[in-house]
């Protein structure tokens, strides 16, 4: 196995984590901006308040992108099973 091989591998696996990774982690971001926007206009300084709402978020974010998700997953999966044969040579 050449070391581009390696590389590229390594590259596609970081791509396919950010791209599995962003829908929950910016649904989480985009609720705990407006909590903290909301918080700032009411002066509520309870710390507690974007806890329940964020993980809520993520929850949905993850339900609602999971078969995304899994062809994305599934689809990195097949190309490296298919390139195995190749990494002998």
């Amino acid at each position: 196995m050449s070391p581009e091989a390696v590389i590229d591998i390594g590259r596609d696996a970081l791509l396919v984590t950010l791209l599995i990774a962003a829908p929950p982690l910016l649904a989480g971001l985009a609720v705990g901006l407006v909590i903290s926007i909301f918080q700032a206009v009411t002066q509520i300084q309870e710390f507690t308040l974007t806890f329940i709402p964020k993980i809520l978020a993520v929850f949905i974010a993850t339900i609602i992108f999971l078969p995304w998700m899994l062809r994305v997953f599934l689809g990195f999966t097949t190309n490296l099973f298919i390139q195995i044969p190749m990494f002998g040579k």
